[in-house]
């Protein structure tokens, strides 16, 4: 819309950008304050540099197969295993070298419960086991 004023011949052709600050400012001030709320952490434990690195190479042990069924059963390398015994079981493998891990491949049925997963993957945590991995057969 143009106004005329009274000292003028023509209409007025500035912007009035006193509503365009007062918007800019408003989505400034929310932007800010939502987002530190966006952001949160997540712990990644990243491998760290070795500077001189051990001289020796060991071979690593026998992975441990952990199979999870549909039914909820847990097998160990084949052999079945209850879920309160895992973390037991997970210890004992850490306790023999802590350097040198066995891995840990799990193999879960689609049809098995998250809740026996959960329960598996926080007997691992628990144990500090630090080679974990997901297998899946064709």
């Amino acid at each position: 819309m143009a106004f005329s004023s009274g000292g003028s011949k023509g209409p007025m052709a500035d912007i009035n950008v006193t509503p365009l600050v007062d918007v800019m400012l408003v989505l400034l001030i929310i932007f800010i304050v939502t987002a530190p709320i966006m952001t949160y952490p997540i712990e990644v434990a990243l491998p760290q540099r070795v500077i001189n690195p051990p001289p020796q190479v060991r071979e690593p042990p026998p992975p441990i197969d952990l199979r999870i069924n549909a039914d909820g059963t847990v097998y160990w390398n084949n052999s079945p295993v209850n879920v309160a015994d895992l973390q037991r079981k997970m210890e004992d493998e850490v306790q023999r070298d802590p350097t040198n891990q066995p891995e840990l491949r799990i193999e879960a049925n689609s049809e098995a419960h998250y809740e026996v997963m959960a329960k598996v993957l926080a007997a691992a945590k628990n144990a500090q086991m630090m080679k974990i991995g997901f297998v899946q057969q064709p």
